[in-house]
């Protein structure tokens, strides 16, 4: 059995700790532009060194965290949710109802996911709210055929069958017998779509079509960062650093999750 990963917990809540409750504790604003402090290596005054502008980077990373993850965890919640309603109801419903999303979801999967994230993004101006939503819609398909799959097997269980001919309401037996079963698979997804819905946002905003100016992203950040690397490697390090960070742990948990689940239905089988 693999072992839980605390380290890769501890990780994650490291990072929301330097997200949303340092702040409180680190007063230097990360918007304040120092002329006498510009692009200065790591150091005792400045942790993380400083941009071009002279603005301090730790704190840059702390307000740029909230936004990354703010989206990332939105984003993958909307996904995960819609594609948990669209995959059960195909399972559950079958027939005209099951072709219907079969093919809705092709549809959605014969684009390669960020070129229809450039589509979408490119009609209107990013924000937080337009990034969860676009990042959304192109990212529900994976989590909706796997529910799918695994609402055709629990259908075939006998105790489901008879729930179905006792004709208990469907609404009943999808939220009291599906959702127990569902919920690993969820969750895993969830993981997967927190770290992708990241390095979504991150790629738009590297683009420069993503998190827009005053706003900071770990994303904008390294899009900033880009065109000193030679001279002022920190300012593309770090934020890469911390979005390497939770994707490796959201993945490392990913991984217990499935492996956990995986052991339950060997032994259940």
């Amino acid at each position: 059995m693999k072992k839980i990963p605390f380290i890769s917990i501890f990780i994650l809540c490291f990072i929301f700790f330097f997200s949303f409750l340092l702040p409180y504790f680190y007063h230097i604003s990360p918007y304040k532009i120092d002329p006498n402090s510009i692009l200065l290596p790591p150091s005792f005054g400045h942790i993380f060194g400083t941009d071009r502008l002279g603005r301090d980077l730790f704190a840059r990373l702390m307000q740029g965290g909230q936004v990354s993850l703010i989206i990332g965890v939105l984003s993958a919640f909307i996904a995960s949710f819609v594609g948990l309603i669209v995959g059960v109801s195909a399972g559950f419903f079958r027939g005209v109802v099951d072709k219907s999303i079969v093919i809705l979801i092709d549809l959605f999967l014969t684009f390669p996911t960020f070129f229809l994230l450039l589509a979408l993004i490119s009609y209107v101006n990013a924000s937080i709210l337009v990034l969860v939503i676009v990042i959304s819609i192109t990212g529900w398909m994976g989590m909706a055929r796997m529910i799918r799959s695994e609402s055709f097997s629990i259908s075939q269980k006998p105790f489901i069958k008879i729930l179905k001919i006792a004709k208990v309401n469907p609404l009943k037996i999808l939220l009291k017998y599906y959702t127990p079963l569902i919920a690993p698979i969820f969750f895993i997804s969830f993981t997967f779509g927190v770290s992708g819905a990241i390095l979504a946002e991150s790629g738009l905003s590297f683009l420069g079509i993503g998190i827009t100016p005053p706003q900071i992203s770990w994303g904008t950040i390294i899009s900033e960062g880009k065109e000193v690397i030679d001279i002022a490697w920190w300012l593309s390090f770090f934020p890469g650093f911390f979005i390497f960070l939770v994707t490796f742990s959201l993945i490392n948990i990913s991984d217990y999750l499935q492996t956990k689940t995986n052991a339950k239905e060997s032994i259940s089988a």
